[in-house]
């Protein structure tokens, strides 16, 4: 009964509130009719006999009833009043519901529009593995509708499957090739579990890009990759290929020559010798640089890192392009700054490879004048900086842009009078930057040229290379009577630096009236003011300084009389080396011989020969080397037996053991048939391991320059290199060591 009546009276509010006139008119006639009724039934029994109407008491209660009925009349609008405000309220609560309402279902059909219209793929799955959401794109890649794919366990056709991995937040990420109808394409995927719903369990979102492009640009560059690695194997190929066959036939050419001139010859006979070991040896030095340029091109340019003394390198460069200058009567002259550690860690194979072709290339191109190579600090901590300044005929602005390229001259005017392949410039540069450094170029049309080039090279650690005595000459005055010239500037510079007041002097006889003046410490004369001005100028400061000390080139050395040089006490052969200088300068009136003079040049000869001939085995398979190897082992009072290949040069090195008289040197020959040089150098190691037989040092002769080349002979047990074309004296210095010590120095 109890909830029939609750029904009852909701549905009477819910028709109230519907139709509120009817409530209205409903309700005044219940009051109306309650009102009239009471008042009707008060005042009849009022009248009445037996009533007992007081009207005072009448007066009392009907004031009592409407006191009431005003206190219920007042609590009845102060609730309304309440009411109609927290309807308000509700109202306006239920208006802002309604409007978030609005804006979430707003924002999921942005998001589901969003999901649905991403172009990478979208799937969303349950625990069971059952499709719970797909975007358009999946429905587009499977060719199925979303209704058919949603609750079935569909998965795309799978070709090939990728590596997998996982991540640190638990994303699984891998590559599948699928079939689709587009053909096969590459997806990768991010797999990882979302909760959708707080009271749901989570479900397992896979997204998918479609990669195709990046895997076949992957694959494409593997396939290059592979492509170049194979190219370069086949260019060090070459590059050996074509090291040892051309150096080969010009090993004959040149050692030939060399022996041929050692021969009594006519004097039409020795030109045209010298004429075929001068080309011989100009085609070495071209094949030397397209050798080198292929290296770089090819990636096989390595860089040693050993400690070497810097002064000693670029003096030996100096003596070495001495010659080649003043041939062309040029002087060349370095300078090495005091500041500069004595050694220094880097390449120095490398680094004399690029100042001999930047030096080179001036004295090519400097009719007149002269060659400076200069050394100095670098701007920055660690770096040295190389100059190399000529006065030749420069290089014009728009060609010193082009001039760093392979096989490019400043002119094909300066191609034809100077030749060359235009390599030399471009090996440099890519050396110098491949050692970490910079090279630059400063230069006008017919004002000389100066490279600059700057590399990061550390000192040495530990005693290094040993320093000569630098002498005191602080305020000392010194006179250089010589030309103006770039060596008589770069002597007079260093004089400076050792403390001592310099005076340059280029005409003798400025210079003899200058004698008398003051006593002088020293005077250096040059043979280039001439024969009689320089015998002159010694006679005249024989009373005026303590030193005189002549400087001249080995050509001029031959020329001076007995007379000329009796007024000197102290002579100095340019290029001019700063511990010669130095030795010179602290020797006092003393005549000193010139030791510290490494270029003081003498007849080339043959080296001593020892006292006890060795017995060398050679295994050399090209008759032509093997006739050469045999004349200069001769020559060199040895004991030559020459084999033709590998097995040979085994049996006889085995034959020579058991009987008691083994070779105290083997030449082998690196290629050779049936068994090559590093198969025999091993089992000559094995053997003698096997045995405990006596260590027999083996050379290598080879053609082929490459450090992999070099690095095979080593680890194959050999304790030599020598390059082809053999160099004469670089043979005898290795035979030499054998013959003292029992070994050669790599």
């Amino acid at each position: 009964m109890m909830l029939r009546a609750i029904r009852l009276r909701t549905r009477l509010r819910s028709l109230a509130r519907r139709y509120p006139r009817a409530n209205f008119i409903v309700r005044s006639f219940m009051i109306f009719s309650a009102a009239f009724g009471g008042a009707y039934g008060f005042i009849s029994g009022s009248r009445g006999e037996n009533s007992g109407y007081d009207p005072q008491a009448f007066a009392l209660g009907a004031s009592f009833l409407f006191a009431l009925a005003c206190v219920g009349l007042a609590t009845m609008s102060m609730r309304m009043r309440w009411l109609r405000k927290k309807m308000r309220k509700i109202e306006l609560h239920n208006e802002a519901l309604t409007d978030r309402n609005w804006e979430l279902k707003e924002a999921e059909e942005h998001a589901r529009a969003l999901f649905e219209s991403q172009s990478d793929l979208i799937v969303l799955r349950d625990q069971q593995g059952r499709i719970t959401s797909v975007n358009d794109a999946f429905c587009a890649l499977a060719q199925m509708s979303r209704a058919k794919l949603i609750g079935s366990k569909f998965t795309l056709p799978v070709i090939e499957q990728g590596d997998e991995a996982t991540e640190t937040d638990g994303t699984r990420v891998h590559d599948q090739k699928i079939d689709s109808a587009w053909g096969s394409r590459w997806i990768a995927w991010r797999e990882g579990y979302v909760r959708r719903d707080a009271n749901l369990p989570a479900e397992l979102q896979c997204v998918g890009r479609d990669v195709t492009d990046r895997a076949e640009t992957e694959r494409a560059l593997a396939d290059a990759r592979d492509h170049a690695t194979a190219a370069n194997r086949a260019k060090s190929k070459f590059l050996a290929m074509a090291s040892h066959e051309i150096r080969t036939p010009l090993n004959g050419i040149l050692g030939m020559s060399g022996l041929l001139l050692d021969t009594p010859l006519t004097a039409e006979q020795t030109t045209y010798v010298k004429a075929v070991k001068t080309s011989g040896d100009a085609l070495l030095a071209l094949i030397e640089e397209l050798l080198d340029f292929s290296k770089i091109e090819a990636g096989r340019i390595d860089l040693e890192q050993r400690p070497f003394a810097l002064s000693a390198l670029i003096e030996d460069i100096t003596e070495l392009l001495a010659p080649r200058a003043q041939a062309r009567k040029l002087e060349i002259a370095a300078y090495v700054d005091e500041r500069l550690p004595l050694e220094v860690i880097g390449d120095a194979a490398r680094l004399r490879q690029v100042l001999l072709n930047l030096a080179g290339n001036a004295i090519k191109f400097t009719p007149s004048g002269g060659v400076a190579i200069i050394v100095e600090p670098g701007i920055w901590p660690g770096e040295i900086s190389f100059l190399v300044r000529d006065t030749g005929i420069g290089i014009p602005l728009e060609a010193q842009e082009r001039i760093f390229r392979e096989f490019e001259q400043a002119s094909d005017k300066t191609a034809r009078n100077y030749g060359g392949t235009g390599l030399g410039l471009s090996i440099s540069e890519r050396i110098v930057k491949r050692m970490g450094g910079r090279i630059a170029l400063e230069s006008s049309e017919g004002n000389g040229a100066t490279f600059e080039f700057s590399i990061p090279l550390s000192a040495a650690e530990g005693e290094g290379a040993p320093k000569f005595d630098v002498p005191d000459l602080s305020g000392k005055p010194i006179m250089l009577v010589a030309p103006q010239s770039i060596e008589a500037s770069l002597i007079a510079r260093r004089l400076e630096r050792w403390g001592a007041h310099t005076c340059t002097v280029a005409d003798p006889s400025i210079a003899r009236a200058l004698l008398p003046e003051r006593s002088w410490y020293a005077v250096l004369v040059d043979r280039m003011i001439g024969a009689l001005e320089m015998k002159q100028l010694a006679d005249a400061a024989t009373h005026h300084a303590t030193l005189r000390i002549a400087m001249f080139t080995p050509a001029a050395r031959h020329e001076l009389d007995p007379m000329t040089m009796a007024a000197f006490n102290g002579y100095l052969v340019k290029p001019l080396r700063a511990a010669s200088l130095a030795a010179r300068l602290a020797s006092g009136a003393t005549l000193v011989p010139d030791i510290a003079d490494n270029n003081a040049i003498t007849e080339s000869t043959v080296p001593a020969m020892q006292s006890r001939g060795l017995s060398v085995l050679v295994a050399e398979d090209n008759e032509i080397n093997a006739l050469l190897i045999r004349s200069l082992l001769t020559r060199l009072g040895h004991r030559p037996v020459i084999t033709t290949d590998g097995e040979q040069a085994l049996e006889s090195w085995i034959a020579a053991e058991t009987a008691g008289a083994p070779y105290d040197l083997v030449l082998m020959d690196v290629q050779m048939p049936k068994l090559d040089g590093i198969e025999t150098t091993k089992k000559m190691r094995a053997r003698e391991t096997e045995r405990s037989l006596r260590h027999t040092p083996v050379i290598a002769l080879t053609a082929n320059t490459l450090v992999d080349d070099r690095y095979a002979c080593f680890e194959a047990g050999m304790d030599g290199f020598l390059v082809k074309p053999l160099d004469r004296d670089k043979l005898a210095d290795a035979l030499a060591s054998v013959s003292i010590s029992g070994s050669v120095a790599a």
